[in-house]
């Protein structure tokens, strides 16, 4: 059975979806990494701008396979490197847009936090539900979450993995945009074509100096920045911006 679907409902948008319900879409080594190769494909398209990460109507991701880890002792778990594929995740070069229906727990909670843009549905629901069986966040979950809304608010639910409802995740921040559960999609692909017809090395700039900044001092941050429109000074794709612009016409920017 395919773990992972890809679709291009768009020209410029790519489409993955997590492909396990019979589990929930438990995260499997396996499926992480039919992702990992899903996006890895989309990102060597030079005519895909934008992905969206789902997981389909009722789920997105009910976490790691716990069966799976049950089996598994610290040597096995560092000799299956898993960190690999949250790395492909993080390094992906273009806008990943996940469109979230029903659970994000755990691991799929995680890997909503890689993404760029987050629509989901107002009965989606996001937890950490580690500790309940004697694990903890182990993709980032302890790191990304506190950065995103802070320690105080971060640590209420990864002490008690209790769950986090969709409002609750639009007001903290952690979704972009909170729709009715049957325009997730809609909504998702609304996005994905607006940030295709945007230009593609301005995209990738702007995605390298959040990601690279988030950490550093501000100052640090914004020589990132400065430098990184710098060199977009020098790219067609500007010409042809400033042109089209100026001359009221939808620009034809051509990723050079």
């Amino acid at each position: 059975m395919t773990l992972v679907l890809t679709d291009r409902p768009d020209p410029a948008v790519g489409l993955i979806t997590l492909n396990r319900p019979e589990v929930l879409n438990a995260l499997s080594y396996d499926l992480r990494q039919e992702l990992v190769d899903a996006l890895a494909d989309f990102a060597a398209a030079p005519e895909i701008r934008a992905v969206i990460l789902t997981g389909g109507a009722s789920v997105f991701a009910a976490g790691a396979d716990l069966k799976q880890i049950d089996r598994m002792g610290p040597v096995e778990m560092m000799e299956a490197a898993p960190e690999r594929y949250w790395q492909a995740i993080a390094a992906f070069p273009k806008p990943l847009v996940a469109a979230v229906n029903g659970r994000a727990f755990g691991g799929g909670f995680e890997m909503v936090l890689h993404c760029d843009i987050v629509v989901a549905g107002q009965s989606a629901t996001f937890a950490l539900p580690e500790p309940k069986v004697g694990l903890m966040p182990g993709a980032g979950g302890t790191q990304r979450l506190p950065r995103a809304v802070g320690k105080h608010v971060a640590m209420r639910y990864l002490l008690t993995g209790d769950v986090m409802p969709a409002r609750t995740a639009h007001d903290l921040g952690l979704v972009s945009d909170l729709v009715e559960d049957d325009a997730v999609m809609d909504t998702a692909l609304d996005l994905a074509r607006r940030i295709s017809r945007r230009a593609p090395i301005a995209l990738a700039q702007i995605k390298q100096a959040v990601l690279a900044g988030a950490d550093l001092p501000l100052e640090a941050g914004l020589m990132i920045e400065r430098k990184a429109l710098q060199l977009l000074l020098s790219t067609e794709d500007k010409a042809e911006g400033i042109t089209a612009f100026l001359e009221k016409r939808p620009p034809n920017f051509r990723n050079r």
